[in-house]
């Protein structure tokens, strides 16, 4: 790495430049101006569903995420003692915070609770595309309501989060009551080996690890959770579990609403997380690392010191849904570039505000170059307009409006300037 000189730095001396941590990165204005535009459209459709933001802290106890992940996730946490003794972590994922906060501050509150949270999170694992130590998450937990529509609520809103942010992607549903039933009588070990093959929905290693349990007899069941296109084959191989009905109930609400979703009810993620209904969203273009979505039903509160309360919810990764879409433009306004003199520059400022007020961005030039060299920062910079202010304009009240894209210019005042640039809007 090549040594640069640090500014003030006395003569001679060098400095290594220093980079940003890896596994984060720098969001230019440009790049920004794409990820607030997402997220606005997605906080709009929180806001159309009753869903309040909520806000955590960044570092939480260790406890919150070991007490369910075990010690073994520290190890995938940025996780430190600070001057007291205590031992904290980064958070890294929003569910765990949001329920602790629950449990701390509104087990009271009027149920069910919409809340929805944007927030950074933070773990330690090998960077790679879509995938960083630092990253943002989209979500929304429904707490305190055990049913098919609150399911059904949940799911719609997360197709309409995805949906509006215009990114490609595929939307499965599924229930975890067909694969308990039919793995009830497994222990837990084997259940953790037949649901690994399950999630990476290798039917050659689903049907290698059954064979060597001796349960053959489930390949072709198992099999159907993960093929079937509808739900009498899934009950077909079940029978009539007690979830039959709320399963029926979910996907006709779903329906109703003309969600698009494929079935798949061998979604073996988080089987010791989740206690009912599960989803996840895929975009098509993001190779192996495609899942942008995951949620599902669940019960926490009670691990951290709460009432056993039912709750729904999911998280989106922010990150690849921003890769998925790549590069997009936005609507763009006009920029109008305040051209002045020295002996110019009060009235400059003057026309600079009202442009302001009028809801259009100026911007001024800070450096006392001559117009000419203004005019050409202006045009480099993307700038629609100029606003010319010389000892004419000025002593005249008025001001001379260039077009930069026609190079025609007219002399009028600052209210006629405003009302053409919003003219050019329509």
């Amino acid at each position: 790495m090549d040594p640069v000189h640090r500014i003030g730095a006395s003569s001679g001396e060098k400095i290594n430049m220093i980079q940003k941590p890896r596994g984060t990165r720098d969001f230019l204005p440009a790049e920004m101006a794409q990820r607030r535009f997402v997220e606005q459209k997605m906080r709009s459709v929180a806001a159309g569903f009753g869903y309040g933001e909520i806000v955590t802290p960044m570092f939480e106890e260790q406890e919150l995420f070991t007490i369910k992940s075990g010690e073994g996730i520290i190890s995938e946490m940025y996780a430190f003692e600070d001057k007291g003794g205590r031992k904290l972590t980064l958070r890294p994922e929003l569910t765990s915070a949001v329920l602790r906060a629950y449990v701390n501050e509104a087990q009271m509150a009027p149920k069910p609770l919409r809340w929805f949270y944007f927030a950074e999170c933070f773990r330690y694992e090998r960077p790679q595309k879509g995938r960083y130590r630092q990253f943002w998450q989209f979500g929304s937990e429904l707490i305190g309501a055990d049913s098919a529509a609150a399911d059904a609520e949940v799911i719609a809103l997360a197709y309409e989060l995805l949906k509006c942010s215009g990114v490609r992607f595929v939307l499965k549903v599924g229930h975890l009551a067909p694969m308990k039933h039919l793995l009830s009588d497994l222990d837990a070990p084997s259940q953790k080996q037949v649901m690994a093959a399950l999630d990476k929905r290798d039917m050659e290693l689903l049907e290698t690890t059954l064979a060597a349990l001796d349960r053959s007899d489930l390949f072709e069941p198992l099999k159907v959770l993960v093929t079937a296109k509808t739900l009498p084959e899934i009950f077909a191989v079940t029978g009539d579990i007690p979830e039959k009905t709320r399963i029926e109930e979910t996907f006709g609400y779903l329906e109703a609403q003309n969600i698009p979703f494929e079935q798949n009810f061998g979604i073996a993620r988080g089987l010791d997380y989740y206690t009912g209904m599960v989803f996840e969203g895929f975009a098509d273009n993001l190779g192996a690392e495609n899942q942008i979505l995951g949620g599902g039903a669940y019960r926490l509160a009670h691990l951290f010191g709460g009432k056993d309360v039912p709750s729904c919810g999911f998280g989106i990764g922010f990150d690849r849904v921003m890769v998925s879409l790549g590069e997009f433009s936005l609507e763009t306004k006009p920029v109008v570039a305040v051209i002045c003199t020295p002996e110019t520059r009060i009235p400059a400022y003057k026309a600079a505000s009202a442009l302001r007020s009028a809801g259009i961005t100026s911007v001024m030039d800070l450096l006392d170059r001559g117009f000419g060299a203004q005019l050409s920062s202006a045009l480099k910079s993307g700038a629609s307009f100029a606003v010319v202010i010389g000892e004419k304009e000025a002593a005249a009240e008025t001001i001379t409006l260039k077009d930069l894209a026609t190079a025609v210019q007219t002399e009028m005042s600052i209210d006629n300037a405003i009302e053409v640039i919003h003219g050019s809007c329509r």
